[in-house]
């Protein structure tokens, strides 16, 4: 079992180390528990905005050469922003880790925030939210959270909105980012092949970060709703949704294996109706989606028009005979085991340990190592996945997305919710 080592330095950040064996590489990354959640209205996009910006050079060296010193040593730099934090990771071979990270805290602490670069990465992230706004699957998702989280800051898109994104400058971005990433909420991820005077590097990099502290962001409710938005695509992209568990609740394990069943992969329920035995779309799948006090459970399809009707009504006849007679053992079984097979060769990664690390410690828990990851699955019951559906499957608190040729709100009501 390999071991993961947690630091936390006079100011809050935290540092958290695992030696990986017989590899010859190391995967670094430094974590935010920062994202658009923590953003008002009117700074909707920031978080997302400041990650674009600390690619766009530094006081030292400019974006080209940020990159050319990257490609010189074969390694990878790259970044993403979510509603709840924003990562920066880089991974380079153990001989070239020193100069890697050197890259990585110089964007963290040095990034310019140039207006003429701010200008044209606002043009940049324009472009991104025009291409997100063009993907149905996308919008009908980015729909969804507007309406079941309305009056909350997860409602709001992580691109933010053209009218708040033209008020930045780069002033204030790097403002924003001086406020928004105090120490206690940063976590250094390093997994791989490292020596121990590495680590102190590390330690003397990160303790000049002035301690201070943010709000944490308000709570979310979740309200049952209906959107609709027509759109000229040749699919129906439809969504339902339910109220379900936070990212911290132990009972995540159970409802991974629920989702699989019911709609995750091609032996699933509703993709063996719905697709295979009835033909009615190309497809279907189901998801979770958790934060640190809310969560969803979601099931998408993509069809034709014509099919719309059926698909709903198959759906829900689905999750009814789930709710009612629970998972076979059979099913239970195939699932654990396809959970297993992905963890255990998923941390074969180092990139994959180093994001199983920083992710725990934003959530505020123990590391889990393999093992123990493999016994929550294993501990998951038939009782537990029947409980858990009757818990999440109530159509009362069901919502509805609908991006395409949509019909009228009358007629989902009378398919979804026998209105």
């Amino acid at each position: 079992m390999l071991e993961c080592n947690q630091i936390t330095l006079p100011n809050g950040v935290r540092i958290l180390t695992e030696h990986v064996p017989a590899v010859s590489s190391a995967a670094l990354g430094i974590w935010v528990g920062t994202g658009s959640r923590d953003e008002k209205a009117n700074e909707n996009g920031a978080a997302h905005f400041i990650e674009h910006m600390l690619f766009k050079g530094t006081n030292q060296y400019s974006a080209r050469e940020m990159a050319q010193r990257m490609d010189v040593i074969g390694g990878q730099v790259n970044a993403f922003t979510t509603k709840e934090c924003t990562c920066f990771y880089a991974r380079a071979l153990n001989s070239h880790l020193g100069e890697a990270a050197d890259i990585l805290c110089g964007m963290f602490f040095d990034a310019k925030f140039a207006e003429e670069d701010v200008q044209t990465e606002r043009g940049v992230i324009l472009e991104e939210i025009g291409m997100y706004a063009d993907d149905p699957a996308d919008l009908v998702m980015e729909r969804m959270a507007a309406v079941i989280y309305k009056r909350s800051s997860l409602a709001r898109p992580i691109l933010g909105k053209k009218a708040t994104l033209e008020k930045m400058s780069g002033e204030w971005l790097k403002e924003y980012k001086r406020t928004h990433y105090p120490p206690d909420r940063v976590v250094i991820a390093l997994a791989g092949s490292f020596e121990e005077s590495f680590v102190e590097e590390l330690k003397e990099r990160f303790s000049v970060m002035e301690p201070g502290t943010l709000e944490k962001s308000k709570a979310a409710v979740y309200h049952p709703a209906l959107t609709l938005k027509r759109k000229a695509t040749e699919q129906n992209h439809l969504l339902l949704s339910f109220p379900s568990l936070p990212d911290v609740d132990p009972r995540r394990f159970s409802l991974q294996l629920l989702s699989s069943i019911l709609g995750g992969g091609m032996s699933s329920r509703l993709f063996q109706e719905v697709r295979e035995h009835q033909g009615l779309c190309y497809n279907i799948y189901s998801y979770g989606a958790g934060y640190q006090d809310i969560g969803a459970f979601s099931i998408y399809a993509a069809l034709g028009k014509e099919t719309e009707q059926q698909t709903l009504t198959a759906i829900r006849q689905v999750v009814d005979r789930f709710t009612q007679e629970g998972a076979a053992e059979t099913e239970l079984n195939r699932v654990r085991e396809l959970a297993k097979a992905n963890v255990l060769m998923g941390l074969e990664s180092t990139t994959a340990r180093m994001n199983n690390m920083a992710r725990a410690a934003l959530r505020q828990e123990p590391v889990r190592s393999e093992e123990e990851i493999i016994a929550a699955y294993d501990a998951v019951t038939i009782e537990e996945l029947k409980a858990l559906a009757q818990e999440t499957f109530q159509w009362d608190q069901c919502s509805f997305s609908a991006v395409g040729k949509v019909d009228t709100e009358e007629v989902y009501r009378s398919v979804i919710w026998n209105q």
